[in-house]
């Protein structure tokens, strides 16, 4: 039972959508015979700690304000629950922050060895930084999820971070066209937390987290949405005509199509309870996009 509040806390259906990116960044190096393996997996490795902080901190930091309360409509947290204390959650997050310092040491590590000290440092500040913007999302009085910045946070660091990042490591080089894969996944990580934000703008309302949707309405949020969406597709696109290799290279139109009807089902409801199945959808299909786009890359 206390296995299982703790897999509920660090709620895994998130952490595909977490390593979309990874995945990208590492097909691209297989396409430009840079790939490593052992980088390759301390990076994914990485990438869930940062994730599960962050679920934890936002159960922290939600539960300490009272968002999670009774009107929120997604799965319950376990702090609301009672299933675990703040003081046992802090705990939790200061034992995933030793973790996942560790992988990232040694994903830097064996990244750079002894040759690229610059780079080094260059990445441990922004492993700090991560286990930051992870905790400060919902935790003080500050939190710049409350303040309706999430959507850029999670663009740079699940989208320019992620895949930029990840690729660097590999090749110690960044291709300005890398970016455009990197705005793809940082897009379709955003359009995932404004459905969330979508689903909870009442409550969220109500306790004072005022997240973007809050912010400009549910039905420019549905506009915005679609932005995000479209605009993924094309950068995805323009990368793919850049850089011709074979028709391969747009297997990754189909995760587009489960994607589209998500699009029309968005467009059209009317009740934010109907939003919360739908981010599953568009995790997973974010997902396939990485693994579609990667493998039209390296046939």
């Amino acid at each position: 039972m206390a296995q299982n509040k703790w897999i509920n806390a660090a709620r895994l259906r998130t952490l595909p959508l977490s390593v979309s990116g990874i995945i990208v960044a590492g097909f691209l190096a297989v396409s430009n015979d840079c790939f490593n393996p052992t980088i390759f997996f301390l990076a994914i490795l990485t990438t869930i700690g940062f994730q599960i902080l962050s679920n934890f901190a936002n159960d922290y930091g939600d539960g300490l304000k009272g968002t999670d309360n009774e009107q929120r409509i997604g799965p319950k947290r376990m702090i609301q629950t009672g299933a675990i204390s703040p003081a046992e959650m802090k705990k939790g997050m200061w034992i995933t922050i030793v973790i996942t310092l560790i992988t990232a040491i040694a994903l830097i590590y064996f990244s750079f060895r002894e040759s690229y000290l610059g780079y080094a440092l260059l990445f441990f500040g922004l492993g700090i930084a991560s286990i930051v913007a992870a905790i400060k999302y919902t935790v003080g009085k500050n939190a710049y999820g409350y303040a309706g910045f999430g959507d850029i946070f999670v663009f740079l660091f699940f989208g320019l971070l992620s895949v930029c990042g990840a690729y660097f490591l590999f090749a110690k080089r960044l291709p300005i066209d890398i970016f455009l894969p990197a705005f793809s996944i940082g897009l379709l990580s955003a359009g995932v937390l404004n459905l969330n934000n979508m689903r909870d703008i009442d409550s969220d309302k109500n306790s004072g987290k005022n997240t973007l949707v809050v912010k400009i309405g549910s039905e420019f949020a549905k506009y915005y949405h679609i932005y995000l969406l479209g605009s993924a597709f094309l950068f995805a696109l323009v990368y793919n005509v850049l850089n011709p290799k074979s028709y391969y290279q747009f297997l990754f139109v189909i995760a587009f199509i489960p994607i589209f009807f998500h699009a029309k089902m968005v467009w059209n409801n009317k009740s934010p309870k109907k939003f919360d199945p739908e981010l599953k959808k568009l995790a997973l299909s974010t997902f396939l996009f990485a693994v579609l786009f990667g493998i039209g890359q390296i046939l």
